[in-house]
């Protein structure tokens, strides 16, 4: 996106504006530290959504944010969503979003994980039109 990696880095951690302008996490409770719980209402396009209290793995500023999920207990439904920040070294800056899911319950889930990747694309088109607002 057209937008520096600290611009971008400051939108995607204003967790208390996500209610108002974030179609796909509704909202963020907790300190992004490495070890703590926070709580995430994901709202998928067609789903009500889902909240839960995914682990924080890594918190790099302008570098990285990654968290684990589990269902109920581990190895039956567990994602793990990464956000990533690559600065081009040219005023632009390459976000990736991006989940990996493990556990016994992925092959039955399959069709809402579709919705969940459609989710990832409205969020990282908000993103990048708040953050090339005023350009």
């Amino acid at each position: 996106m057209n937008s520096t990696v600290d611009k971008v880095w400051t939108i995607l951690t204003d967790f208390d504006s996500y209610p108002n302008l974030n179609p796909f996490i509704k909202y963020f409770k907790g300190t992004p530290k490495e070890g703590n719980k926070i709580e995430v209402k994901v709202v998928p396009p067609n789903s009500n959504g889902m909240i839960f209290k995914p682990t924080i793995l890594k918190f790099t500023p302008k570098k990285e944010l990654r968290w684990l999920g589990r269902l109920f207990i581990p190895g039956l439904f567990d994602g793990e969503h990464i956000f990533e920040l690559i600065s081009n070294n040219d005023g632009t800056t390459t976000l990736i979003q991006r989940e990996k899911f493990h556990g016994i319950l992925v092959p039955l889930l399959k069709n809402s994980l579709d919705d969940t990747k459609a989710g990832f694309d409205l969020m990282n088109k908000k993103i990048k039109e708040i953050c090339e607002i005023n350009l």
